[in-house]
């Protein structure tokens, strides 16, 4: 609170003069200001961390009936080379003709492009619902939960990627940024194969 004093000083025979001084006593504001601090730590939501589920490679034996389960119809693997370069193909690969190979982008009409149109029917259903959570139609917990419906149907595409030597970190992000903007649930890092090495050479010199 403000506080004025006065002060007085005069000389003998003359008349007095008045010197005013002002204090300002802060001591409400800090309590005003940690009112206010206390307010929004229990009234804000504090941010939530992302995490994104990776399916890594083990070193455990897989046989050749349980690589099987996955339809060549639904496979895709997405290839990361040098020079930021994104290759893929589709189904089982055909090592002896480099055709099968197609080069790519990180572009909106290329990778995404390619991974939205096998995955549209997800795509599609994920929009709306997403579109109903904007509207407050729904809860976060129902979003959630019917999220995870949604990606679990059985026509969506498996996505497998693999990194080469010559590949560099910045481009695996964007194939797993990739695979969050398409609505890809089911994709897996997995090691790169010589025979894939050699596919991209071969296409390289067609």
């Amino acid at each position: 609170m403000a506080e004025i004093q006065e002060k007085s000083q005069g000389k003998k025979g003359g008349s007095k003069q008045k010197k005013m001084s002002t204090r300002i006593d802060f001591t409400p504001m800090v309590d005003m200001n940690m009112l206010l601090i206390t307010f929004f730590m229990l009234c804000t939501s504090l941010s939530k961390p992302q995490t994104m589920e990776i399916s890594m490679p083990t070193n455990d034996k897989v046989s050749e009936a349980e690589q099987n389960k996955v339809k060549a119809s639904k496979a895709v693997t997405v290839i990361l080379g040098k020079d930021n370069a994104v290759y893929y193909y589709l189904g089982q690969p055909n090592y002896s003709d480099a055709n099968t190979l197609k080069k790519s982008s990180f572009k909106p009409d290329g990778l995404r492009a390619m991974l939205i149109g096998k995955n549209a029917k997800v795509t599609a259903e994920m929009n709306k619902l997403k579109k109903d959570k904007l509207n407050l139609k729904i809860s976060d917990e129902q979003f959630k939960e019917k999220a995870a419906k949604i990606k679990s149907d059985r026509s969506a595409p498996v996505v497998i990627i693999k990194a080469s030597d010559e590949s560099n970190y910045t481009n695996l992000i964007d194939a797993l940024d990739e695979m969050q903007i398409c609505n890809i649930s089911k994709y897996a890092i997995v090691d790169i194969t010589p025979e894939d090495v050699e596919l991209v050479k071969s296409f390289e010199k067609l």
